[in-house]
């Protein structure tokens, strides 16, 4: 028997600002994070714009000892969890019944930091913490040891869809009843040289702003983030008197098998199809969609021949990608985050710098304003290089 999955918590900080509370008023604004680049040289950068993280200051939530063993991107991550977990009661619950799963990342600063020192300046010795300041199941690790959960923890690797498959799993271990509660989501810490020049590489960034779906598009726009989920058994949840801010459904996954880079419209496709059926829903109950929406001229396209396909042209359909980049590895998080405040809100976020119709785009996708929609179930979609997607499904508590 499925057991039923309240989410209890929610954490965020990115390009918007620190706390839930921040993503919902850009939300409600239709308010965009992306802007220049000020925390690095862009002088070798042909992008020199991004989605940046406004004032973090490490040293507000982490004391010096603590920050040696912290890449930025574990910082955003606890950060995000604190807030997540600041009403979660763990009374009762056996510390091996609490799990931790997060989208892997690397502490991409700390390792351009010590290739730059030994490569580029030819140092002799790098800092010790590097390694594990850098491996991708840091975030993982830190979270369970700052809340004393025994039970799993790993990192899921999966590019764009990481964040969104380490939901799914945890939400399937708490509604299998191997978890009774479960922090998840993703962070990524991505704004350094070399990473972005990699991107650069791939011709797939805007130079200007992420428009989502318009006829104009100019491709994606990188952001750093880090969008938690704290994830419990409902019963558990009621009686402690939660606050239960949406129900975590259903979660579809599958492979293109395809091309490494260019989606596929029926991948895409089966991976929304799978999701319902685990949620036990019809499409026509599903009344808003997170899309995976990059604004690269082909994923946009791919995606609405997906959409269409399971939905036809009546679904409300907007990316958040618009607000705070394409975080990457914490794209699923900080976007099921945006699902869950558009479902207990009752407001869809806009698809902002809309400013043409595409006609390989026939969407509503919320241009611009954020609308009010009375909806109860909603889908988050991430489709990821390597032909891996992940679509999570989500009803109003």
């Amino acid at each position: 028997m499925k057991r039923r999955v309240a989410i209890t918590g929610l954490g965020a900080i990115s390009a918007l600002g620190s706390g839930v509370p921040a993503l919902l008023s850009a939300m409600q604004a239709g308010r965009t994070g992306i802007g220049p680049i000020r925390s690095i040289d862009t002088a070798r950068l042909t992008v020199k714009i991004a989605a940046e993280i406004p004032d973090f200051e490490p040293e507000a939530h982490f004391d010096r000892r603590q920050l040696l063993a912290l890449d930025r991107n574990a910082q955003l991550a606890l950060v995000a969890a604190r807030e997540a977990m600041a009403d979660v009661d763990l009374t009762g619950l056996a510390p091996e019944r609490g799990g931790v799963v997060m989208g892997a990342a690397m502490g991409q600063i700390t390792v351009d930091a010590g290739y730059q020192s030994f490569y580029g300046e030819a140092a002799r010795t790098l800092p010790p913490m590097t390694v594990p300041r850098g491996m991708p199941n840091a975030a993982a690790s830190h979270l369970a040891m700052a809340f004393g959960l025994q039970g799993p923890c790993f990192a899921t690797a999966s590019a764009c869809a990481s964040a969104s498959h380490a939901i799914g799993l945890a939400g399937q271990m708490v509604r299998s009843g191997m978890l009774d509660l479960a922090i998840c989501g993703g962070s990524d810490a991505s704004i350094c040289v070399g990473y972005l020049k990699a991107w650069d590489a791939l011709r797939v960034l805007s130079a200007d702003a992420c428009r989502p779906f318009s006829r104009d598009r100019s491709g994606l726009v990188i952001g750093e983030a880090a969008g938690i989920l704290v994830l419990e058994e409902w019963d558990r949840a009621v009686a402690r008197g939660a606050t239960i801010h949406a129900e975590f459904l259903g979660f579809g996954m599958g492979a293109d098998a395809g091309d490494l880079t260019a989606p596929s419209a029926d991948g895409a496709e089966r991976a929304m199809r799978a999701a319902l059926a685990d949620a036990g829903v019809a499409p026509e109950q599903v009344g808003y969609v997170n899309a995976h929406g990059t604004a690269t001229r082909l994923n946009d396209r791919t995606e609405t021949q997906a959409l269409r396909a399971v939905f036809g042209d009546g679904i409300a359909v907007s990316s958040s990608k618009s607000m705070h980049g394409h975080c990457l590895n914490a794209a699923g998080g900080i976007e099921a985050v945006v699902t869950a405040l558009a479902l207990r809100e009752q407001l869809l976020p806009p698809t902002l710098g809309f400013r043409e119709a595409d006609p390989e785009c026939p969407l509503d996708c919320v241009p611009n304003e954020p609308r009010r929609a009375e909806i109860s179930m909603a889908l988050s979609n991430s489709f990821a290089f390597g032909g891996l997607n992940a679509v999570l499904a989500l009803g109003r508590a």
